[in-house]
């Protein structure tokens, strides 16, 4: 999951019982395994003590920033949606390392061709 991140910050208040996504998502980011997998992503964590909503920021080694609401997303889908950025970051790379353009523009006609296996 850190292989493409550079940073994640973390805001909650850990008296709100909306915390409960950040601070799931907060021990993922703190196992092992995840650690390792990038030692040079830092983990900040911000402790409010004010009404804010959980918030989990993420920036990418690319530079792109994400900001995901902790309060209304669950932990597994926080972390889904990173790994899902992450997919595409490396799609797009294997299409530039490949001399090919991104994004792909696939032309209306072969999208709506219909398949010759059927």
């Amino acid at each position: 999951m850190f292989k493409h991140l550079s940073k994640i910050r973390i805001e909650f208040n850990p008296m709100d019982p909306r915390a409960a996504s950040a601070l799931e998502f907060l021990a993922q980011c703190n196992s092992r395994k995840v650690r390792q997998s990038n030692p040079k992503c830092d983990v900040i964590v911000k402790r409010r003590t004010d009404d804010a909503p959980p918030r989990v920021f993420v920036q990418f080694a690319n530079g792109r920033e994400e900001v995901l609401d902790g309060a209304k997303m669950p932990a597994q889908e926080i972390r889904k949606g990173i790994l899902a950025q992450a997919e595409m970051m490396e799609t797009e790379q294997l299409f530039r390392d490949a001399g090919l353009q991104w994004p792909v523009i696939i032309p209306v006609e072969e999208v709506e061709q219909t398949s010759a296996a059927k």
